[in-house]
């Protein structure tokens, strides 16, 4: 397998259900993706190609070969990494509501115990500086660097809103962006891939638990183990997100989403303003 063998990435945004478009693409066996998020061309890029290459799975002349990898949409250097190394690429970005991404990700580091139960700490602009849970939502800003690289038409952007709403159209559209057209394997993964309201033992403090983990893994898959997971499992009583620190954030991300609108051609006056039906903590 060649560098260029590699002819699609799903660059992010992170918590925009990306893990689901993977998972479902990978439904196709004309479509090789690694499982693992690589980073290459963000985090990982010192490694060098050979690397790269060697954490896909064996490879048989698949004609779809990518790869999923949030931090690419928000790493600077990633986009002219990419450029040179895979020029020709297809580009899939999958954007969220920036505030309800913003508060799925604050959720999803306070159940691993990476953050408090101080909201405003993290997600408050007029204190928190532009940290990984404001700055990932600025789509322009990351986008932008993509759009200067590359042709508009080796970057499509989609919109988890979407799919909540059709899954089904939502995942056809990719496949046949990719130029995938047998849609006997557009069928999406059903259910939540990652759910943030299922109980976990420490109740949002796992993080104090993580000297136990080396220990307990050989015991992971026995009745036992699960057992004793279940009867120390607790609900996760996430912060929420009040009103006004969502009105804040609307104003913090009203002027990148009206650049974004115009960069990408699509209407996005009234995303800031709609909670999503599905804004709990994923």
């Amino acid at each position: 397998m060649k560098i260029t063998d590699v002819n699609f990435l799903i660059i992010g945004a992170t918590k925009s259900a990306t893990t689901w478009l993977q998972r479902s693409l990978q439904n196709d066996p004309d479509i090789l993706m690694p499982d693992p998020e690589l980073h290459y061309f963000s985090r990982e890029f010192h490694r060098g190609q050979d690397w790269y290459l060697a954490q896909f799975p064996e490879y048989s002349g698949q004609p779809f070969v990518g790869e999923k990898s949030n931090s690419y949409l928000e790493e600077p250097l990633a986009a002219s990494r990419i450029h040179a190394s895979l020029g020709n690429v297809k580009l899939l970005a999958q954007l969220r509501n920036p505030i309800d991404r913003a508060y799925s990700d604050y959720c999803m580091l306070f159940r691993r115990g990476e953050v408090n139960g101080d909201i405003g700490q993290y997600l408050d602009p007029r204190t928190a500086a532009d940290n990984r849970f404001l700055g990932g939502g600025r789509y322009h800003r990351q986008l932008e660097r993509y759009y200067d690289l590359f042709p508009s038409s080796q970057l499509f952007v989609i919109f988890y809103e979407d799919l909540l709403v059709q899954p089904d159209a939502q995942l056809r559209k990719v496949r046949h962006y990719l130029g995938a057209l047998n849609d006997s394997y557009a069928s999406p993964v059903s259910g939540r891939i990652k759910d943030k309201n299922m109980p976990i033992v420490g109740g949002g403090h796992s993080g104090y638990l993580k000297w136990l983990k080396p220990m307990a893994s050989p015991f992971r898959s026995t009745r036992a183990y699960k057992a004793a997971k279940q009867f120390f499992s607790q609900p996760v009583e996430y912060s929420p997100l009040g009103t006004e620190l969502r009105a804040r954030l609307v104003d913090y991300y009203s002027d990148d989403t009206e650049k974004l609108g115009k960069i990408i051609g699509r209407d996005l006056s009234g995303w800031l303003g709609n909670v999503s039906r599905d804004a709990s903590p994923r």
